[in-house]
C-alpha cells in the first residue's frame, strides 16, 4: 500500500512552469493582439469623433448664416410674409395669392414688374417655360388688389375688334377668383397698341366681368387693368417669324370687392387677410375659339415658389429652426422647420440586414459614450432678420446626433474590418485551443490519472511499451504526454488480455454450474413430484432458471433470450397463493388485498412468480423493521394493476429510472457478512419478464415508502 501511494504522489508531482508555457504563450499572444486591435480602433474613433463634432459646430454656424442671408433677400422675406399654411382638406387646382415684400406692383411697366416678381421669387414654374405669380401688396392702403403676373409661350395673339361682343374670336386671358363663398370671373381680350420696336407686341387686356350665370357683361370693369407684351426670339424652329411662338408676358391688377371692403370699412384693417390661403385663383391664356388653353394655372407639374419649409433641405437630421416675430408679444413661433429624417443606410448584398443593423446600433452606442470637448455645451445659434414688415428672430438648435450618425455610417463600414480582424484572431485562437491545447491538456490529465490509478504487476515488475518516445521526452506537455501514453498503452493491453481470460473462465463456470445442478434437480423433482407437495413449485422454478442460464454468455443475455409460454391465469388467486407461500421464501408479513373475484390475464406462471418474488425480496431488504409488505390488486377496463408497497427510505431521484437496469442496485446498506452483496439482477429480471408478457413495471416514491407497480393486459373472462 505504501508503494502504491508513493507512485501516485510521484505521478502528480508539480510539473513546474514549463508544463504550462505553451498555453500561457499562445493565450497571451492572442489576448494581446485582440486588446491592441480594439485599442487602436477606439483611439481612431475617439479622434474622428472629436474632429466630427468640431466640424459639425462650424458647419451649423455656417448654415445659420446662410439661412439668415437667404431670409434677408426679397425671396426670403416673401417666405417670412407667407408662413406655411395648413394643408387643404382636398385636392385643388387653384393658386393662392402670396403677400409681396413690396407695398404694390408697378404693373403698367413691363421691366419693373418682371424684375419685382423675379426678385421676390413669387412665381410658380410650369413645364414648357411658363410661370405665374399671384400676389397681394404688403400695404393695405394700396386698394386691396390682387396682382396676376406671368408668362407663357404663345403664337401671335389675335386682337379683339372694337364693338365685337363675341370675345371668343380673340386671344384672351381668363381669371377666376373664389373667396368666402363668392366667385369673381373676368375675361380680358387682347387689344393691341402701336408697336414701339421690331418683333415686340404690346397691348391692353381689357377686363369684362362674368355674372353668376356665366354671361359676359358688355361694359368693361373700370378698375381691371392689364397689359400683355410679346417679343423675343422664336421658341419653335421652322416657322416664319411672324407666325412663330414667342414669350407672352402679362400683368394684371384684379379689383376684388371683398378685399377692398375689408380695407375701407375698418380704420385698422387686418392685412394680409386671415383667410388668404383660401383665396383660390385660376388663370388661363386662351387662343381664339374653344381650343385647349395655351396656358392653365391648374396644369399639373408646377413648382411652388420658395417657402420656409424649403429651409429644411439645408438642415441635417435632428436640427431645428424656429422663427418668431419680434412684436413684443409672447406668441407661438411663426414656423418650426426640422431637418429631414435620417436616410436609410444602403443595404449590403453579402451581410444580413439584421447583423448590419445590430452593428450600427452598437457603433452609435459606443460613439455616444466617447467623451469629446464641449460635449455638454448646447449647439444653438440666434440671428435677427429685419425687414420692412417687421423684425424676426431665427433660432437654430443643433443636434450632436447628426454628427454621430454621419460618423456612425462610416464607422460601421470600417468596423467590419475590425470585426474581421477580431474574428480571424478568435478563429486562430479557437483552432489552436480546440485542436492542439485542448486535446493535449485532456490527454495529459487523463493519461496521468490513468497511470496513477493502475497498479503494478503481481511480481512488481514493469514492462515498457515498444513505442519509441525518446525524442519526445521532456519537461513540457508533449514530453509528459509521450511518457505517460507509452506506459498507459502497455497497461491497457495487459488489462484487456486479463479481462478476456476472466470472461472465458466465467462462461465456462456458468456452463459447469448449469450442468452439475441439472442432475440433482431431476432427482428432486422425482422425489417431490406430487401436485400437493409444497416443494414442487420451487424445484420447477429452479429448473427453469438453470435452463435459462445454461450455456449463455452472460446472465443478462440469458434472460433477454428466454421464450415464455403464455396462458390464461387467474391473477387474484395467483397473488393470494404467492402471498401465502411468501414465508417459505423468507419474506414474512406479506399482506394481500384483492377484489375477491377472478381477474384473468395472459402470463407464464413461473416467470410471473419470479417477478413477484424478486420485487418482494427487494421490498424485504428496504422496508423498516416490523412493517408489512402490502400487495394490492386493482383493475380497470383494460389492465390489471398490482401494487407492492413497503415503508422505508425513498429511492434516490438519480436511480429511480435506472434500478431496473442490469447491475444497478441501491441496497448498499444491506451488505454484510451474513448477507451476500446485491448484483442488481432481480429487478432487471422482473422488467424483462414483464415486457415479454406484454406488461410493465415501474417504481414510485410515495409518502412513507416506495411502491412498485406491475401492469398486465386483461383477458375477457
Amino acid at each position: 500500500m505504501t508503494t502504491i501511494w508513493r507512485e501516485r504522489l510521484a505521478a502528480w508531482r508539480w510539473p513546474g512552469l514549463a508544463f504550462f508555457r505553451l498555453r500561457l504563450f499562445f493565450r497571451g499572444v492572442f489576448l494581446l493582439l485582440a486588446v491592441a486591435t480594439v485599442a487602436i480602433a477606439l483611439s481612431v474613433l475617439q479622434d474622428e469623433k472629436e474632429l466630427s463634432h468640431r466640424s459639425y459646430r462650424e458647419g451649423f454656424a455656417k448654415t445659420m448664416g446662410q439661412v439668415a442671408a437667404q431670409l434677408r433677400h426679397p425671396a426670403g422675406q416673401l417666405a417670412l410674409l407667407n408662413p406655411p399654411a395648413p394643408a387643404a382638406s382636398g385636392p385643388s387646382a387653384a393658386v393662392h395669392p402670396l403677400v409681396l415684400p413690396f407695398s404694390a406692383l408697378d404693373f403698367d411697366d413691363h421691366n419693373k414688374v418682371e424684375q419685382a416678381v423675379e426678385m421676390a421669387g413669387c412665381t410658380r414654374q410650369y413645364p414648357g417655360d411658363a410661370a405665374l405669380c399671384v400676389a397681394l401688396g404688403s400695404n393695405p392702403w394700396a386698394g386691396g388688389f390682387v396682382y396676376v403676373v406671368g408668362h407663357a409661350p404663345s403664337p401671335p395673339p389675335v386682337a379683339h375688334e372694337t364693338g365685337e361682343h363675341d370675345l371668343s374670336l380673340s386671344s384672351r386671358l381668363r381669371v377666376d377668383v373664389s373667396l368666402r363663398g363668392r366667385r369673381y370671373a373676368w375675361i380680358a381680350p387682347f387689344e393691341p397698341e402701336p408697336a414701339t420696336a421690331v418683333n415686340v407686341l404690346r397691348g391692353r387686356l381689357t377686363g369684362f366681368a362674368e355674372d353668376a350665370d356665366g354671361n359676359v357683361l358688355t361694359r368693361p370693369v373700370r378698375d381691371f387693368r392689364g397689359w400683355l407684351w410679346q417679343g423675343g426670339p422664336c421658341l419653335d424652329d421652322g416657322k416664319a417669324p411672324e407666325a412663330c411662338e414667342r414669350r407672352a408676358f402679362f400683368s394684371v391688377r384684379l379689383p376684388v370687392e371683398l378685399l377692398h371692403e375689408d380695407v375701407v370699412i375698418s380704420p385698422h384693417p387686418v392685412w394680409p387677410p386671415a383667410d388668404m390661403n383660401r383665396i383660390d385663383v385660376r388663370v388661363q391664356w386662351l387662343a381664339p375659339g374653344d381650343a385647349a388653353p395655351l396656358f392653365d394655372s391648374a396644369r399639373p407639374g408646377a413648382t411652388a415658389p420658395f417657402s420656409l419649409a424649403d429651409l429644411g433641405a439645408q438642415l441635417l437630421p435632428g436640427e431645428t429652426l424656429q422663427l418668431r416675430k419680434l412684436d413684443g408679444k409672447a406668441a407661438e413661433p411663426l414656423a418650426t422647420i426640422k431637418g429631414a429624417a435620417p436616410a436609410v443606410p444602403p443595404t449590403s448584398g453579402w451581410v444580413p440586414q439584421a447583423v448590419n443593423d445590430f452593428l450600427g446600433y452598437a457603433v452609435r452606442g459606443l460613439l455616444r459614450r466617447l467623451p469629446v470637448q464641449d460635449q455638454d455645451v448646447p449647439i444653438e445659434a440666434t440671428e435677427t432678420i429685419r425687414t420692412a414688415a417687421g423684425s424676426y428672430e431665427l433660432h437654430g438648435f443643433g443636434d450632436e446626433r447628426s454628427a454621430n450618425r454621419a460618423l456612425a455610417l462610416v464607422a460601421t463600414r470600417v468596423s467590419w474590418f475590425v470585426v474581421a480582424m477580431l474574428l480571424a484572431l478568435a478563429l486562430a485562437w479557437g483552432a489552436i485551443e480546440w485542436t492542439i491545447i485542448r486535446r493535449i491538456t485532456m490527454l495529459t490529465k487523463r493519461s496521468r490519472a490513468a497511470t496513477a490509478a493502475l497498479t503494478a504487476d503481481g511480481d512488481g515488475s514493469r514492462r515498457w511499451s515498444t513505442l519509441d518516445v525518446a525524442d519526445l521526452r521532456g519537461p513540457d506537455e508533449l514530453g509528459v504526454l509521450a511518457s505517460n501514453l507509452a506506459e498507459l498503452m502497455q497497461r491497457v493491453d495487459e488489462s484487456m488480455r486479463r479481462e478476456r481470460l476472466r470472461a472465458e473462465r466465467e462462461k465456462d463456470q456458468w456452463m459447469a454450474v448449469g450442468h452439475e445442478i441439472m442432475s440433482p434437480l431431476q432427482s428432486l423433482i422425482a422425489l417431490h413430484g406430487a401436485p400437493d407437495d409444497a416443494s414442487r413449485r420451487y424445484i420447477l422454478r429452479m429448473q427453469q432458471a438453470i435452463r435459462v442460464l445454461y450455456g449463455s454468455a452472460s446472465p443478462s443475455e440469458a434472460f433477454e433470450s428466454t421464450t415464455l409460454q403464455l396462458a390464461t391465469l387467474d391473477l387474484d388467486a395467483f397473488l393470494a397463493e404467492v402471498a401465502a407461500n411468501a414465508p417459505h421464501a423468507g419474506i414474512a408479513d406479506v399482506r394481500y388485498e384483492g377484489p375477491g373475484e377472478p381477474v384473468v390475464v395472459r402470463a407464464d406462471e413461473y416467470p410471473l412468480e419470479d417477478v413477484i418474488t424478486h420485487v418482494l425480496q427487494n421490498a424485504q431488504r428496504h422496508r423498516r423493521a416490523d412493517t408489512p409488505v402490502t400487495m394490492r390488486l386493482r383493475v380497470d377496463e383494460a389492465r390489471a394493476i398490482v401494487e407492492l408497497h413497503n415503508e422505508g427510505d425513498a429511492i434516490p431521484p438519480e436511480l429511480i429510472d435506472r434500478i431496473f437496469e442490469y447491475g444497478v442496485s441501491g441496497a448498499h446498506e444491506g451488505v454484510g457478512e451474513a448477507q451476500a452483496p446485491q448484483r442488481g439482477q432481480g429487478l432487471f429480471v422482473a422488467k424483462t419478464y414483464m415486457a415479454k408478457m406484454g406488461g410493465t413495471v415501474t417504481a414510485e416514491n410515495v409518502a412513507g415508502g416506495v411502491t412498485i407497480v406491475l401492469t398486465l393486459p386483461r383477458v375477457a373472462g
